[in-house]
């Protein structure tokens, strides 16, 4: 196994045996392959919470009525309903496969519980068996399952699937392929995987995860082609009317095969879902406001806090509703694409991220309602901040010299705090330092480099919000001779620049979202494989051996504490890193929905979960 990790790890072979033996200590699994009986769940850390025989999921209601509409309003447009490919990958219609709404269409193999932190329930497959080491799972479809024209799911449909994503498909589905030595049918209902040397104790439940596409319905040759045209899937919904760009409605079929199995029953009560598309955050407010739209999220302070106060609130027509979690607050801020040589050195990234003045502006934009953000995984076990590195940390880090600053190293560093009064002196000049580090100095009132250039970049943004917040960074750089020039794009130009890393600077928090599980999508949020993969969530351009080790480690972990170790640990590179400036976080889901909308008390651990909503 030693010998494994050094070789597959060039960090840790550039540093030595020992640190690889340091490492390999941490992720180590027994030579054992004792064969494990056929389970009705899977979980990434210990058993699943539920037993075999439960009856539904914590937080579904199974006595919810069917019936009624949903509609769901968002900002943006779509000209494609194929959510698996690169082609106009950032205009794909929701709902097709979605994180809020559900899978409506395609369905994985299994069914993510949201009241455990990463556990698999039976869904297209009704048991998964795998060994000890997980280096092989085989999955046994259930006979119901259909496809929406009537046809049954097959291990061939599996085999397909994973065919045509490594053919055809987009990151991260075109690359699970290569984690796989086999996948072979092995009965009639029966598809097992086998795994190579690149795949780890999480994969299997990524496999379960996967959604599953038809072989009848689809060819491999013309996969990656956009589409407008309904796609057949095993979900709970067929996709109906199509208005490119402005709405899609998808219809509940009533012969959804899946209906009164255990991880979906409760759920997906709308029997119409519509998705009304608009151009920007204030059109959508006031269709919200005028009846069209059912539910509306709230990330603004001061609108929440002011802006409902129009008749359907004030006479209890729209409810206003708060809605807490147990996640790690996702990071959200500032990204610098170090692709770019501004941000090429972790110094003008350190001084950059001090100028932020998250006092002034919690204080002046957002009703003082937020909280700063310092952690990737903020408000959990899994956060760094606060606390001084395990034996567990160093161990994996030891192969690093100076990746991890002393001061997060041992717990003390938090993110710059100011006065408030907008005007702290010592903001800019902890910022002046950090710069001078860099060749930077002030002259004639601009910050330059030793040739005389000016620290100068654009900032991306995507919305009147968005614009404020870097209104406030900019303000505070300009005090110190850097330009900042912001552009304000649709969300079109928005997605498609993401997906070419065409920008210097922007804000985001997509690809960032909190979990208690992370796991194989953090190498496409910040490993060097992911850096020049157009599509990737890799917005910073992350290229770090100590990195990709650690998440290489947290993937194989096999007991809680040698996970939480691998996380702080890469916590603390990613603080280290400067590569980007967190902002703040709400304490809570601010959600106004119509009074006919209504959801069950019980709040699981992923929080609000709209696919448990009915209309009464």
């Amino acid at each position: 196994m030693t010998n494994l990790l050094a070789s597959s790890m060039p960090g840790l072979r550039r540093h030595g045996a020992l640190a690889a033996a340091a490492f390999a200590a941490l992720v180590c699994v027994p030579a054992t392959s004792a064969k494990a009986e056929p389970s009705h769940g899977i979980a990434m850390h210990g058993a699943p919470a539920l037993p075999a025989d439960f009856a539904h999921f914590p937080y579904a209601n199974p006595d919810a009525p069917k019936g009624g509409t949903l509609t769901y309003c968002v900002v943006g447009t779509f000209d494609n309903l194929n959510p698996f490919i690169l082609n106009s990958m950032r205009t794909t219609a929701r709902g097709v496969v979605d994180t809020v709404l559900g899978n409506l269409v395609f369905q994985p193999l299994m069914e993510r519980s949201r009241d455990e932190a990463f556990t698999m329930y039976g869904l297209v497959a009704e048991r998964i068996e795998t060994d000890p080491e997980r280096t092989w799972a085989e999955f046994t479809l259930n006979p119901n399952a259909k496809w929406s024209d009537g046809k049954p799911v097959t291990p061939e449909d599996v085999i397909f699937t994973y065919d045509t994503f490594e053919a055809k498909g987009r990151p991260p589905f075109k690359d699970r392929k290569k984690r796989i030595a086999k996948i072979e049918k092995t009965g009639d209902n029966k598809v097992k995987f086998t795994f190579n040397e690149q795949s780890n104790r999480e994969f299997p439940l990524i496999i379960a995860l996967t959604p599953i596409i038809p072989a009848h319905a689809n060819t491999v040759e013309t996969f990656d082609q956009t589409t407008l045209t309904p796609m057949v899937g095993s979900g709970p919904y067929v996709i109906g009317a199509v208005e490119p760009g402005t709405r899609i409605t998808f219809d509940r079929n009533p012969n959804y095969w899946g209906a009164s199995l255990p991880s979906q029953k409760g759920l997906f009560n709308f029997d119409k879902i519509v998705i009304e598309y608009f151009r920007n955050d204030a059109a959508q407010f006031e269709a919200f406001k005028s009846g069209l739209c059912d539910i509306n999220v709230e990330s603004d302070a001061t609108k929440w806090a002011k802006a409902y106060d129009f008749p359907a609130v004030a006479n209890g027509d729209v409810i206003k509703a708060e809605f807490t979690d147990k996640l790690p607050t996702p990071m959200f801020g500032f990204v610098m694409n170090t692709r770019r040589p501004v941000f090429a050195d972790v110094n003008v990234r350190m001084g950059l991220s001090m100028l932020y003045d998250f006092e002034w502006a919690n204080q002046n934009l957002f009703e003082s309602a937020f909280r700063r953000i310092g952690s990737y995984w903020e408000n959990s076990e899994l956060a760094s901040t606060g606390i001084p590195a395990s034996e567990g940390e160093k161990a994996l880090l030891a192969a690093f010299p100076g990746a991890v600053l002393p001061e997060v190293m041992d717990g003390t560093w938090k993110p710059t705090t100011s006065d408030g009064t907008g005007r702290d002196r010592t903001i800019y000049k902890g910022a002046l330092d950090a710069f001078a580090k860099a060749g930077y100095t002030l002259a004639d009132g601009r910050l330059v480099n030793p040739s005389g250039q000016q620290l100068a970049f654009e900032l991306m943004t995507t919305s009147a919000e968005q614009e404020k917040l870097a209104l406030a960074l900019q303000r505070n750089a300009e005090k110190i001779g850097i330009a900042i020039a912001i552009r304000t794009v649709d969300d079109a130009q928005a997605q498609e620049r993401k997906g070419k890393f065409d920008y210097d600077m922007m804000i985001t928090s997509v690809g960032f979202s909190g979990s208690l599980s992370p796991g194989i999508e953090q190498i496409s949020r910040w490993g060097t494989s992911s850096k020049d993969t157009e599509g990737s969530f890799n917005y910073a351009g992350v290229a770090s051996p100590a990195v990709d080790a650690v998440i290489e480690a947290m993937m194989n972990a096999r007991e809680r504490t040698d996970f939480v170790d691998a996380v702080r640990a890469l916590d603390r590179l990613l603080i280290s890193g400067h590569y980007m400036i967190p902002m703040q976080y709400k304490p809570a889901s601010w959600v106004a929905h119509r009074k006919e909308l209504k959801y069950p008390s019980y709040n699981p651990v992923y929080g609000m979960t709209l696919q448990a909503w009915w209309r009464e």
